[in-house]
């Protein structure tokens, strides 16, 4: 596994699309002095959190989970993959963080961008290797997905001068 500044210079030079550099922004802690060094994670533009996630935020927010879906199941089930829900309600942590980033890596850009990993399909419509005829042709279907997803697509449109 690599350590934080090894992911956060991937993300943010290696993956990321040039007419983002310098403002999308990577962010992932942990807090040493918290039990099992538990912490969050972010990812921000031009300096404003558009998603983030903590282990607290998890507990504290638990009540936002939709009615069908329990704290026991979801602790349960530990977030094999991260979903819409838990990336809207910052149900994920730095660890999630890195294992999104750890799928991301491994793979190619067409199978980070069909993930069930929400974290995995942001790093993907962020990456330089999704070009223009590629994020028009995702305009299509931008309608059908997730608001997450739709919010990240459409800063990543912008920046390459896609209405």
């Amino acid at each position: 596994m690599h350590r934080w500044s090894q992911i956060r210079n991937k993300l943010e030079n290696e993956y990321l699309a040039h007419s983002l550099r310098g403002h999308i922004q990577y962010f992932a802690t942990s807090y040493s002095k918290c039990p099992d060094h538990e912490g969050r994670a972010a990812i921000l533009l031009d300096g404003k959190e558009i998603i983030s996630g903590s282990y607290y935020e998890q507990w504290s927010k638990a009540h936002l989970l939709p009615k069908d879906e329990t704290l026991e199941v979801r602790l349960k089930n530990e977030f094999p993959f991260m979903d819409n829900t838990a990336v809207k309600y910052g149900q994920f942590d730095q660890r999630c963080f890195y294992d999104a980033f750890n799928e991301f890596d491994n793979q190619s850009i067409e199978q980070s961008l069909a993930s069930a990993n929400m974290l995995v399909r942001i790093f993907a419509v962020l990456d330089r290797r999704i070009g223009k005829r590629r994020l028009e042709k995702m305009s299509d279907e931008i309608a059908q997905e997730s608001e997450v997803f739709r919010i990240f697509y459409d800063i990543r449109a912008k920046s390459e001068g896609i209405s």
